[in-house]
């Protein structure tokens, strides 16, 4: 009888900054037979941040994918990083996930990343524990904390015991059993939110079965609308062991057919020793073995040369990877994060924000410059959202969350390239947004269109935040598919195509929130019918008319200019807080709420990301040094008075692998 086939859960460990989930993996690893004994962030010991840089500053900064097996399952454990200057590292991790853990502090409680990482693990339906760490450390309040959960994150959650001997070496977690009749009502009530036949039977007098309780309890967490709460401190391991017991009870697993066409997503590349792309994939359907060619998205492609999987050693050589494993794929030079595989034709949406920073970057040595440039285009390849390109100076200029961000890429550009950068004074990205609905076309044959080609384009308003989507409502007949193939890659080429010349709108900024239709396509052909003749279309005409018309449906709907707005948050001495609000009333913030935690206040805001360097120069003198800012984005509002205008840009100075 062949043996049972593996099953996978690919499970994201996700928090706040020094919340301790790198700790937290540790001890999971170590718990789950995986290495001898739990690294150190301290000492920098830890699997799961490889990193020298991460080791030296102390923190996860790329995500990073260790496994164990546990019983009949194997866990892929994905440590993401926690400081908000990284979120696009936790964005790319998000779609290849089964299950997560969030922790939050069992002292600092609930943030402001605790509350964006929850909503987006929300939106995916993605099912999700709580584990509230530290709960060692003096100040360590489980009841404060499951409070400011039900409060600031979702009610439907479900404590599963108590802290014993809080802010103490000696404190441990104390699982509640099915039998204990308080459990059982406060899990039934909670339960009854999302069952009706649990409802009822709880009208009736009805008591649930010690194994109905814990069956819908694990339900409801697979799909998604309950969170059970578990307590300890990955420090000492206390409660981490009843939080690994959890994983097999109360998680899904991964499904997908092993003969199903392969699909797959990419969540991140890096360089190996030679300078080749490993690329870090999860496969959701289909087997792949090494020498596959494999289609990647945009029309790319590439050969599989070797296949790793990791193991109690670490990463190895597999024959093969199948639904639910996520393994290391060498040999596709043209691959990037967040690539499709396969049938994986749609690509997921964002579920953060993009950077709302920017920096013109240089080397201090002038003979450098090539080399900082080819540098700067390789870490794109792992974080896109760096979105490099070249200001109206001819410097290189990046895209950034933050200045600890900014301080990492400075340290990688020199420890791993040799290059040694100094980066300008960041600036405030902005972006436009169509005002109205308008439409452009170029048809072949026609004065104004030197190309061989005709493309139709309309451009409308969409929602905040929702990006740019294209749409098709050309007749397939009018394609030239004999070109690309189908209708799907000759769409794929125009959108690409639509993309690029929405990198810059009337000011200068990236044009977004938008709905692009192509509305009308036409081709000729040497010796096609009377209706098609002429000189023959070719890709190239639709790559050079394509922005053209983009940029006039532009013009014709008009663009208003955006600025970033960021929800803020300050801890701050209660006496200084009627001192802080007036200056935010100076800055034009928009107040949220106050509110006393102990002998400090927490405020809350809305506050242009213009004024934020203001803020923080002014926040040590108002507080006395006491003054802690934390801050997330949080939307974009039109800007009063003149836009602001962007120089252009002078991307034809990339590298060339940059233009692809």
């Amino acid at each position: 009888m062949p043996p049972a086939p593996v099953r996978f859960l690919n499970l994201g460990i996700l928090a706040h900054v020094d919340a301790g989930k790198t700790t937290l993996t540790e001890q999971l690893l170590y718990l789950g037979g995986a290495i001898d004994e739990p690294g150190s962030v301290d000492s920098g010991t830890t699997r799961a941040d490889t990193l020298a840089l991460e080791r030296r500053r102390g923190i996860t900064i790329k995500s990073a994918a260790v496994s164990f097996a546990l019983a009949d399952r194997m866990i892929n454990v994905v440590d993401t990083p926690g400081h908000p200057d990284f979120i696009a590292e936790v964005e790319r991790v998000l779609g290849i996930l089964d299950g997560a853990i969030l922790v939050i502090s069992a002292v600092e409680g609930v943030q402001p990343q605790t509350r964006i990482i929850m909503g987006a693990l929300q939106r995916l339906g993605v099912p999700t524990l709580l584990f509230v760490n530290k709960i060692d450390r003096m100040g360590a309040d489980l009841e404060r904390v499951i409070g400011q959960i039900r409060a600031r994150l979702t009610p439907d959650v479900l404590p599963m015991g108590r802290v014993l001997s809080a802010g103490s070496r000696a404190s441990s977690f104390a699982t509640y059993r099915t039998n204990d009749p308080a459990f059982a009502e406060r899990a039934t009530t909670t339960l009854a939110e999302h069952d009706d036949g649990v409802l009822a039977a709880y009208v009736d007098g009805t008591v649930l079965s010690e194994s109905d309780l814990t069956a819908d309890v694990a339900a409801q967490t697979r799909a998604g609308v309950l969170h059970p709460i578990f307590a300890g401190s990955a420090l000492t391991g206390a409660g981490v062991g009843e939080l690994l017991g959890s994983l097999t009870t109360l998680l899904p697993t991964a499904a997908g057919a092993i003969d199903a066409p392969i699909s797959a997503r990419v969540f991140k590349v890096e360089r190996g020793p030679e300078g080749g792309k490993i690329a870090y994939l999860r496969m959701n359907e289909g087997t792949l073995r090494p020498r596959q060619r494999l289609e990647l998205s945009g029309g790319r492609s590439g050969k599989v040369s070797a296949v790793e999987t990791y193991g109690s050693h670490g990463w190895g050589p597999a024959d093969r990877l199948v639904p639910g494993e996520i393994g290391r794929v060498y040999g596709l030079a043209a691959v990037r994060v967040g690539d499709a595989v396969g049938d994986l034709a749609v690509q997921t949406e964002p579920h953060f924000p993009p950077p709302t920073l920017e920096a013109a970057v240089e080397a201090r040595r002038p003979e450098d410059g090539p080399a900082l440039r080819t540098a700067l285009v390789q870490l794109a390849d792992q974080d896109p959202l760096i979105n490099v390109h070249v200001d109206a100076a001819g410097h290189p200029t990046v895209s950034l969350y933050g200045r600890v961000q900014q301080e990492v890429l400075q340290a990688t550009l020199a420890d791993e390239y040799g290059v040694d950068a100094r980066f300008a004074d960041a600036a405030v990205l902005h972006i436009e947004r169509p005002r109205t609905v308008a439409t452009a076309v170029e048809r072949l044959n026609t004065p104004s269109n030197p190309y061989q080609a005709t493309i139709g384009l309309r451009i409308e308003p969409g929602e905040p935040g929702s990006g740019v989507r294209f749409a098709v409502a050309a007749p397939a007949l009018d394609m030239p598919l004999y070109l690309y193939g189908d209708v799907e890659r000759f769409a794929s080429a125009i959108e690409r195509h639509v993309r690029d010349a929405l990198a810059r709108g009337h000011y200068g900024w990236a044009v977004t929130d938008c709905i692009v239709t192509l509305v009308e396509t036409a081709y000729s052909v040497a010796d096609g019918p009377p209706s098609k003749r002429g000189p023959t279309s070719t890709s190239r005409d639709y790559r050079k008319v394509t922005p053209v018309v983009c940029r006039q449906a532009l013009r014709l709907a008009g663009t208003q200019v955006c600025e970033p707005v960021l929800r803020i948050s300050l801890e701050v001495p209660e006496s200084d807080a009627a001192a802080l609000q007036t200056v935010l009333g100076r800055m034009r913030a928009q107040p949220i709420g106050q509110w006393q935690v102990g002998m400090m206040a927490r405020i809350e805001a809305r506050l242009v990301a213009a004024r934020l360097h203001e803020l923080q120069h002014q926040l040590p003198d108002l507080t006395g040094g006491e003054g802690i800012l934390q801050y997330q984005f949080d939307a974009y509002q039109p800007v009063s008075g003149r836009p602001p205008v962007r120089a252009r840009q002078r991307d034809s100075e990339l590298p060339e692998e940059s233009l692809t």
